[in-house]
């Protein structure tokens, strides 16, 4: 198992943690971005002078061109996540994860998909979640 982003709402914010450890807490499971949005896209390069070496008396010209790269929206760079960390406790299991976005709007998402009641670690307060009925 790995940390992936899970977008949890329309502006792109997310939780970053194993889809296991998040879904356990969650009505509607998460799936990661990455397994729906990994694609191909191209960029364009502008034309531009080169020089060989700095005081080059006759720089050479590059031409335009396209390049195509991959694009993954749950990509992360080595060990470090994103985001703001927070804890979600239910008294027997207690869970790590790190946020992006506004703290408000993950509070909202929790309180409206809570499987169960649970407490919310923010970085700067803890708040009680009451359980939502399943749909």
């Amino acid at each position: 198992m790995a940390i992936q982003k899970h977008v949890y709402d329309a502006n792109g914010n997310g939780i970053y943690g194993e889809t296991a450890n998040i879904n356990y807490f969650l009505n509607t499971p998460l799936s990661p971005a990455s397994a729906e949005g990994v694609t191909n896209k191209t960029a364009n390069v502008s034309a531009f002078t080169r020089r060989r070496y700095p005081g080059d008396p006759e720089p050479s010209n590059v031409s335009a061109s396209t390049r195509e790269f991959l694009y993954d929206p749950g990509r992360r760079i080595g060990n470090a996540t994103h985001g703001a960390p927070f804890i979600l406790d239910v008294g027997v299991e207690k869970r790590s994860f790190t946020f992006t976005g506004p703290f408000t709007d993950l509070h909202a998402f929790l309180v409206g998909d809570a499987k169960m009641d649970l407490r919310v670690f923010s970085p700067s307060a803890s708040y009680q979640i009451t359980a939502v009925s399943a749909p």
